[in-house]
């Protein structure tokens, strides 16, 4: 149980930022990078390096600006899946360990992670077009929990467990919320639509 934890913590990371969680999962596991970690592990870890640390600055910085966020939301949107999937097979397998997790177990795990990380996602595309932007703390928030997220995986798994759970039934409230304030927007729009046939 407290594998499945881990690896839905590090999913969650992947629900927030794409390149930081691969590239801590990298650093964390000291001379082995990504060896363990599916897609990574065939890449040099040279190349596979450069491409997460400019990334990751790309996220960093351009998360702060709102052409910038647009982008990277897209981006986000499109790969997030993929690696929530890559990030919870490569925590299952390093806890497990690879002889004793079999495959249709670890495929399971990616699936769900990557289902998570798309969700958190759809949340953060949500609040901002429904906001318009999103303020300053939210992003910063954004990357220390991606950060957080991380490191939960490795050294507390329960309780990064448990935050990726929040984070689920927080986006299940939201989803909520954006139904109520979709069919509002959509009765008024229908009012005002009635009025301006009545003025005419």
């Amino acid at each position: 149980m407290i594998e499945l934890l881990a690896a839905l913590s590090a999913s969650a990371a992947s629900g927030m930022r794409i390149a930081l969680p691969l590239l801590l999962i990298g650093l964390l596991q000291g001379d082995r990078l990504w060896e363990r970690v599916p897609l990574l592990s065939l890449l040099h870890p040279q190349v596979a390096i450069g491409i997460l640390v400019s990334w990751s600055l790309f996220e960093v910085f351009a998360s702060k600006q709102q052409l910038g966020l647009r982008v990277l939301q897209i981006v986000q949107l499109i790969f997030s899946p993929l690696v929530g999937a890559i990030m919870g097979m490569a925590i299952a397998q390093a806890s497990f360990g690879e002889d004793n997790l079999a495959p249709v177990f670890v495929a399971i795990i990616g699936i769900v992670g990557g289902l998570l990380a798309l969700v958190l996602q759809l949340v953060q595309v949500g609040w901002f077009y429904r906001l318009g932007r999103l303020p300053l703390w939210a992003i910063l928030a954004q990357d220390l929990l991606c950060y957080c997220l991380v490191l939960f995986a490795f050294d507390a798994p329960r309780e990064g467990g448990i935050i990726a759970l929040l984070l689920l039934w927080l986006a299940i409230r939201s989803s909520k919320e954006w139904y109520r304030w979709y069919v509002g927007q959509g009765k008024r729009g229908t009012r005002g639509t009635k009025r301006d046939k009545k003025g005419s």
